[in-house]
């Protein structure tokens, strides 16, 4: 009997099923961790809080813009004891776990309608102010939907250096759109004539870190 075709079914068994691994289903991106050491999960509200305590200031909320009605600021809030509106994260991946990981993009969402503005709570990163020279994270967004229509909505998680493991930063560089050409950076605060603080892209990080919001709270004062 020719041996040639049980050879030939053997290495095709092989290939079929190789000894390790591919590098794509064997290495998992970090976990967002909250303040308690735990994996932060899609769909759970979350306070987005400074690192710094005393001067630091507290967590995000909404704000009014500089100019009109619509849409609403990201902002921070001034006084440390207070927390502001948790927000949700929804990844642009669909169909993996329910952790929300390191460098992955990333819808925002304060989980809250904004009937003023008829729009919805996602954050979006709007074009540049040219009377501030600044590019301001906004509300307005859009859930879901990942590509060109929605490539300024998409922001990551990542962790910060000199830091505890709990200490993040949040950064804008979307890669829903392998097409599209963006400008990547650092989520910071841009203070302005009245000294609110606007989330804005920046060359110094607003290092925060997560704490997971009770589920009958929607704003809340720090203990």
């Amino acid at each position: 009997m020719d041996p040639l075709p049980s050879l030939l079914s053997l290495l095709l068994l092989f290939l079929a099923f190789p000894l390790f691994p591919s590098s794509a289903s064997s290495q998992q991106l970090e976990p967002v961790l909250d303040t308690e050491g735990n994996s932060l999960l899609t769909g759970t509200k979350y306070y987005v809080v400074s690192v710094i305590r005393g001067g630091g200031g507290g967590g995000v909320t909404i704000g009014p813009p500089l100019t009109g009605i619509c849409p609403k600021a990201v902002v921070q809030e001034n006084i440390d004891i207070w927390y502001g509106f948790p927000v949700t994260f929804y990844p642009a991946r669909e169909g993996g776990d329910s952790i929300v990981r390191i460098s992955t993009d990333l819808n925002v969402d304060f989980s809250r309608s904004i009937p003023t503005c008829r729009e919805f709570g996602v954050w979006k990163l709007a074009p540049l102010d040219e009377e501030t020279g600044q590019r301001f994270v906004t509300t307005g967004g859009q859930l879901g939907n990942p590509g060109p229509e929605t490539v300024s909505n998409w922001f990551k998680i990542e962790k910060v250096s000199n830091g505890d493991n709990y200490h993040y930063k949040l950064v804008f560089c979307p890669t829903v759109c392998s097409d599209c050409k963006v400008v990547c950076g650092d989520v910071g605060r841009y203070f302005d004539d009245n000294n609110m603080r606007r989330l804005a892209l920046s060359d110094v990080p607003f290092r925060v870190m997560f704490l997971k919001a009770p589920i009958e709270t929607e704003a809340a004062m720090m203990k």
